[in-house]
C-alpha cells in the first residue's frame, strides 16, 4: 500500500522502517528546516534506524498526502491540531490516518482522535496505533505486540492485516477510548515509576502498576469507554517497556525529578499529567498517582514527600473501579 508517514522523529523514522520492511510504499514527511529531516534526507539515518533506497523523504506536504492511501501520523500530541489546521485545505476524502501518538490535549481535554474528527471528513476513517515497544528493541529483531483500534471495525481489521509481520504482532482494538486514555496515562504512570528508581523505592512499582491501572480504568469508564481496556496493551502491557526499560523516555525523565538533572528528550507524560488533571475535574475522578506526578511537575511540591504521601493514602477502596 501507499503509505506516508508524516514526522521524522525517532518513532516516525522507525514506523517508515518498519513498515517498508513488510512490503510497503513509504514516503517520509519532514519540515526542510527540520534537523531531524535535513539528517536523512543527507546520512539515510538517525543513528538508530537507517532507510534503504526504497524509502522516499519529502518536504512537499501537498503531494506526500495526495499520493497516500494511509496517512501514518508521528507528530507531538500537542502540536496534532496545528497540524490539521495546516492541512485541512487539501483534500483529504478516502484516506485512513493512523495515529502513532500518545496523549491528551491540554487546552481541551480530548483524545487526539477527537480532535483529528474536527478536521477530516467522515470518508476518511481514523484508528490509533498504540503498545509496548521501543525502538532499540525492535531494531536488535526482538518482537513486540501492539494494539490498532477504532469506531470502524473493518478498518481496524484492514490495518491489522496489512500491518502485521515477524517483529511486529496487532491486536484489533474495540475501545478507542480506552486504548488512548490507557497509552497516554502510562506514561505519567512511567514518570511515577522514574521517581522510585531515583528514591531507592523500586519495590514499590507492584502496587504503582496495579493502583495505576485502576484508578485509568475508572477514568476510562466515566469518560464513556471500557474499563478494562486498562488491562490490555494499552496500558498494562506497555508497564514492561514503561516502568522499567533502560529506553523509556517518561522513567527517566521522572528519575530526573529526583536527581535535578537537565532532561531535554520529549517525555510526553510530562504534558498528560496536566491533560489528565483536567479530565478529572470534568469527570469527577480521583487519580491520585497522577495527581502526585502533576504536584511534582508545575506546583513544585517535592518528589519524596509527594511519593510517600502517595502510598500512605487509605487502601479501604484502592482497587475498586
Amino acid at each position: 500500500m501507499k503509505i506516508s508517514v508524516i514526522g521524522c522523529g525517532r518513532w516516525g523514522s522507525f514506523i517508515a522502517w518498519y513498515l517498508d520492511s513488510i512490503g510497503h510504499d513509504v514516503t517520509v514527511y519532514g519540515r526542510e528546516n527540520s534537523e531531524n529531516y535535513r539528517r536523512l534526507l543527507n546520512t539515510r539515518t538517525n543513528g538508530i534506524v537507517s532507510f534503504n533506497k526504497r524509502i522516499r523523504l519529502s518536504s512537499d506536504l501537498c503531494s506526500v498526502l495526495k499520493n497516500a492511501e494511509i496517512v501514518v501520523i508521528s507528530v507531538d500530541a500537542q502540536k496534532l491540531r496545528g497540524f490539521m489546521t495546516e492541512i485541512r485545505e487539501f483534500d483529504l476524502s478516502g484516506k485512513i490516518f493512523v495515529l502513532c501518538i500518545k496523549g491528551i490535549e491540554i487546552g481541551t481535554g480530548k483524545l487526539l482522535h477527537e480532535v483529528m474528527e474536527e478536521y477530516v471528513p467522515p470518508s476518511s476513517p481514523i484508528a490509533v496505533w498504540v503498545g509496548p515497544g521501543h525502538v532499540q528493541e525492535f531494531i536488535k529483531g526482538n518482537p513486540n505486540c501492539m494494539v490498532i483500534d477504532s469506531r470502524d471495525k473493518n478498518v481496524v481489521a484492514k490495518l491489522v492485516s496489512e500491518f502485521s509481520g515477524n517483529l511486529i504482532r496487532f491486536y484489533c482494538g474495540s475501545d478507542i477510548i480506552g486504548t488512548e486514555v490507557g497509552s497516554a496515562v502510562k506514561n505519567v504512570i512511567g514518570i511515577a515509576a522514574g521517581a522510585l528508581d531515583a528514591l531507592s523505592l523500586s519495590s514499590l512499582k507492584g502496587a504503582l502498576m496495579s493502583r495505576g491501572a485502576v484508578e485509568t480504568a475508572r477514568l476510562i469508564k466515566k469518560m464513556g469507554g471500557n474499563p478494562y481496556s486498562a488491562f490490555g496493551l494499552c496500558l498494562l502491557g506497555d508497564f514492561e517497556a514503561t516502568v522499567f526499560s533502560e529506553f523509556s523516555h517518561n522513567r527517566k525523565y521522572g528519575e530526573t525529578l529526583v536527581t535535578k538533572e537537565k532532561y531535554d528528550s520529549l517525555a510526553e507524560g510530562c504534558y498528560t499529567a496536566k491533560a489528565v488533571m483536567r479530565l478529572c475535574e470534568i469527570y469527577e475522578v480521583e487519580m491520585p498517582i497522577c495527581e502526585a506526578v502533576y504536584d511534582v511537575i508545575y506546583k513544585g511540591i517535592d518528589v519524596h514527600s509527594a511519593m510517600s504521601r502517595l502510598f500512605s493514602r487509605s487502601i479501604k477502596e484502592e482497587f475498586n473501579i
